[in-house]
């Protein structure tokens, strides 16, 4: 048997409270994985949508196809506050029937976009983990540059103790 994927690009829109519901198996699958979230497993969905649905100045955008299926989601802002809130962060959820097509690209750009738009100096990421290296493959191609490691602080479900990745996107 054949599967078809749809060459329809994707649209991109603001997660909204309706959409926690569809974002929670995909939420609770890649987390359960155990190979890029610390998040714990065991969430109710208003736990997870009280995680990732950002509020303003932040916010959270999902990638759908054509029959409104949510392939992805991105959430993104200030690092910190105050003072550090000059430069921002960024997390991503790709469906695992989605990888491969471009959806991660498709919500990364938007979200460096984002970021320009709203005048942020630079992008963080305070824990990619080494071992995702499709991840750490996107972001070096986007420009991302590894600023360090903290080895051993990620438990992986197939390989013990891996290191976390700091990566910096300049936007100055």
């Amino acid at each position: 048997m054949c599967e078809s994927r749809s060459t329809a690009m994707p649209r991109l829109r603001e997660m909204t409270e309706a959409d926690v519901a569809d974002f929670a198996p995909l939420f609770r699958e890649i987390v359960a994985a155990g190979e890029t979230y610390a998040y714990p497993e065991g969430l109710s969905d208003a736990q997870i949508a009280a995680l990732w649905l950002e509020r303003p100045p932040a916010r959270t955008i999902v990638a759908e196809d054509e029959d409104a299926t949510l392939l992805g989601s991105a959430k993104m802002g200030p690092n910190r506050p105050g003072r550090g809130a000059h430069i921002g962060t960024a997390s991503f959820m790709v469906a695992a029937a989605a990888r491969g097509r471009g959806i991660g690209r498709l919500l990364a750009e938007e979200m460096i976009d984002w970021h320009r738009r709203e005048g942020y100096a630079g992008i963080q990421f305070n824990a990619v983990v080494e071992t995702n290296t499709a991840a750490v493959r996107l972001w070096q191609d986007l420009g991302f540059t590894i600023v360090g490691t903290v080895p051993a602080a990620f438990e992986s479900a197939s390989r013990g103790r891996v290191g976390l990745h700091v990566m910096f996107l300049d936007l100055t």
